[in-house]
């Protein structure tokens, strides 16, 4: 598809536009992105901080209960047996403690009393006896007194001995932090800070300050997190310990409606065993539900198991950053618009009509109406430059009207051109000086009457190398396959005029052959003429001549020739090659004979090309095999080991995708 250069240049600006705009967007997006994990960050640590100062508070507060019971009872201020003072000091610590939810004591023998907060609204003593009854009363406070509520006497699985808490600090004789969720009267998860008491170097019993984590999350509630975030407490296997609820207590359960609780579970479930709770270092992931993006974070904290998740909705910091970008899309939409209508006006007033006008001159120069070419100015100098250039070419054109008819000078021709040169001849005639005049002489002579006898023009010479080319002046339609024949003619002609170098070896020659359009004419200056062909397909000739060098072959023809000789040659296919100086590949044949002379086998040249379909496969391991099956058959063939190299390069250091088996010639 072809487009004018006014879509061209509105494309290409449109595109400039576009692609700044995405540059803009994706800095600004990943600024945006960056700050919004630092923000998430920041609040994080402000809750770690502030759920880690609850907590010691919490700790603190236990500590000093246990130890102020604790040294009443080891000093026999206290009697565990008086009930009355035992109520007393046991209620007082309630009071005094905010955060504490229990003050419990058990005997050896399973007895067991408590007192046991209510929220803020009352309390209830708990008592268990060797008759294994638990004798519950309730209190309420009304003012400054406090009010029987109730009282009842149940039968109580409940033992005290078996609880972890005291069986863990019987055990280790020292004060012990622990977790429980069984309680007298129900289970609730909570923590428990239990020391033992020794009356005259005697177990008495274990005395425990009991904190139910209700009352953390009823701290939870409190924390402002953001506008719309929220903070947890969860074990290993995402189990609420703790969920903001300001309403819970010792009587309201917690409740886990909190919307953001399951976003929770599902970040710490995500997390796995790529996090820790025995590592102190937070976890960063983001989970996605119902459409929506968060960013959570699990931090250990304190207790064993347990984890503090932060989750913060994407859309509080990204939100007014989405909106933005909305609003700037519209904008760059219309700047869009508003662009491309003004680069194509410009395009069209500033190139585009002036081109045409250049066009129009060239075409007067393709028909050869040298008189009516004009040169045209631009605000543009390249295309002023170019207006000139067509002028001063219709100038040299007419020149030629004094030497030969127009009609020869006109015209683009499809042809084929050959070039041959001597294999080390540089080296060569440094070592035989001037003696290699007759060398050259009889070289020429051989290579001269077969081009001339298959219907070529020999161009010219140009120091060993030999310029031909077919189908100009005189029209050839089978010009592509007279000039492999001459080829191969001037390739035994060689052979059989017996040349040596100074060395008595054989000279060889290379020759490259390509067909396509060239322009053919007398081309030079006023002073000096000369009838030659010149275009693309002419330079790609002259590379294939010296890419003989790479594969070792003495004839090299290219794609359009091998198309038009069609099956009245004998090729092997070498390569997709792009030459020095052309960007685009192109497939390169090595002429082996013509069909009907050809006669010999044509098994090495199958080989050959099935390694070289597998080689653009990028099999390289079976485009090895069928390269040494080839170098089997024919032995000594160079482009095989060539080709078996490049295969062997291609396993050791792999292509990138865009690799797509065309060779790049490096040098002319």
């Amino acid at each position: 598809m072809r487009i004018g250069i006014r879509g061209a240049i509105s494309c290409l600006v449109l595109t400039s536009i576009v692609i700044s705009a995405v540059g803009v967007h994706l800095l600004w997006w990943r600024t945006a992105s960056q700050v919004s994990q630092t923000l998430a960050d920041t609040i994080n640590d402000q809750i770690v901080s502030a759920v880690g100062d609850q907590l010691q508070s919490i700790t603190s507060e236990a500590r000093s209960a246990l130890i102020a019971v604790r040294s009443l009872l080891t000093e026999k201020v206290l009697d565990t047996d008086d009930p009355k003072k035992r109520q007393f000091v046991f209620l007082s610590q309630l009071q005094a403690q905010p955060t504490i939810s229990w003050v419990a004591y058990g005997w050896p023998d399973g007895s067991f009393f408590a007192s046991h907060k209510l929220g803020d609204t009352g309390f209830e003593l708990l008592e268990i006896g060797r008759d294994r009854k638990l004798r519950i009363e309730q209190y309420d406070y009304t003012g400054s007194d406090i009010r029987l509520k109730d009282r009842r006497v149940a039968d109580t699985k409940y033992s005290v001995t078996d609880q972890d808490w005291y069986r863990g600090a019987d055990e280790s004789s020292d004060e012990r932090w622990s977790t429980l969720t069984t309680h007298p009267v129900g289970e609730r998860p909570a923590a428990a800070f239990a020391a033992p008491v020794n009356i005259d170097n005697k177990r008495a019993g274990i005395l425990c300050i009991i904190i139910e984590l209700t009352r953390v999350s009823n701290f939870l509630s409190q924390l402002t997190v953001g506008k719309s975030a929220g903070a947890f407490i969860l074990d290993r296997d995402g189990k609420a310990i703790a969920a903001p609820d300001a309403d819970a207590d010792e009587l309201t359960p917690l409740k886990t409606s909190h919307p953001l609780f399951p976003v929770a579970v599902d970040a710490i479930r995500k997390a796995g065993s790529a996090y820790d709770t025995a590592n102190a270092q937070a976890f960063h992931t983001e989970v996605t539900r119902d459409g929506k993006s968060y960013k959570t974070v699990l931090t250990p904290i304190s207790f064993p198991g347990w984890s503090l998740v932060t989750v913060v909705p994407e859309s509080e910091f990204l939100g007014p950053v989405q909106e933005t970008i909305r609003k700037l899309l519209m904008g760059l939409a219309v700047l869009i618009v508003f662009a491309g209508m003004l680069s194509a006006w410009l395009a069209q007033r500033l190139i585009a009509a002036p081109l045409i006008k250049v066009v129009n001159e060239i075409r007067h120069v393709e028909r050869f109406d040298l008189d009516k070419v004009q040169r045209h100015s631009s605000r543009l100098t390249e295309i002023e430059n170019l207006s000139g250039a067509i002028g001063d070419m219709a100038q040299g054109l007419a020149a030629f009207r004094k030497y030969i008819p127009a009609d020869l000078v006109r015209r683009l021709v499809r042809m084929s051109v050959m070039f041959i040169d001597l294999a080390g001849f540089t080296g060569m005639s440094e070592r035989l000086g001037d003696r290699i005049i007759p060398l050259l002489s009889r070289y020429f002579d051989s290579v001269s009457a077969q081009i001339q006898q298959h219907g070529g023009t020999i161009d010219k010479f140009i120091g060993d190398a030999v310029m031909a080319f077919w189908g100009a002046p005189a029209p050839n339609p089978d010009h592509a396959a007279d000039c492999c024949r001459a080829a191969l003619a001037c390739q035994r002609a060689v052979e059989q005029a017996g040349l040596v170098d100074d060395s008595g070896q054989p000279v060889k020659i290379r020759i490259g052959i390509n067909s396509g359009d060239m322009l053919v004419g007398n081309i030079g200056s006023e002073v000096r003429l000369n009838y030659t062909v010149i275009g693309d397909a002419v330079n790609i000739a002259s590379r294939l001549e010296s890419t003989n060098k790479v594969y070792g072959s003495t004839i090299i023809i290219g794609p359009d020739t091998r198309r038009l000789a069609g099956d009245r040659i004998v090729v092997r296919e070498l390569d997709r090659l792009a030459v020095y100086g052309r960007a685009g590949g192109l497939q390169i044949y090595e002429l082996l004979g013509m069909a009907d002379a050809f006669g010999g086998s044509t098994d090495w040249v199958k080989a050959y090309e099935a390694g070289l379909a597998s080689w653009r496969a990028r099999d390289f391991t079976a485009a090895i095999g069928a390269f040494e099956e080839a170098l089997e058959i024919r032995n000594g063939d160079a482009a095989s080991s060539a080709m078996i190299e490049r295969c062997k390069q291609q396993l050791e250091n792999p292509s990138g995708d865009d690799w797509d088996g065309t060779t790049i010639a490096r040098t002319k």
